[in-house]
């Protein structure tokens, strides 16, 4: 059975998410939160506590003093890495505690 009007799997679930905006905002946020892991690795992801994000703003609590004191240095680095590695801006600014 031959479909005309038929359209791939990849071009339905793009024209879905595009269609449904908030449901692809949380899956890149989930995909975001991931990231934070990927990004920075087994030994970050070790000494953190927890990590969300509201309007835009990535909040993470850190066990570590010294970590927190080498990711404050290098913020606008690391939500640009976060970025990329989900392929938006989810991102805009990190607070870390």
């Amino acid at each position: 059975m031959i479909h005309r009007n038929g359209q791939s799997l990849g071009e339905a679930i793009r024209e879905f998410f595009e269609e449904n905006t908030e449901l692809r905002g949380k899956i890149l946020t989930a995909r975001a939160l991931r990231a934070w892991g990927e990004v920075l690795g087994p030994i970050a992801a070790k000494y953190t506590r927890d990590v969300y994000i509201k309007d835009k703003v990535l909040y993470v609590f850190l066990t570590s003093a010294v970590l927190r004191n080498e990711l404050m240095l290098c913020r606008e680095r690391l939500v640009k890495s976060l970025n990329d590695h989900v392929g938006a801006e989810v991102i805009q600014e990190i607070i870390i505690r």
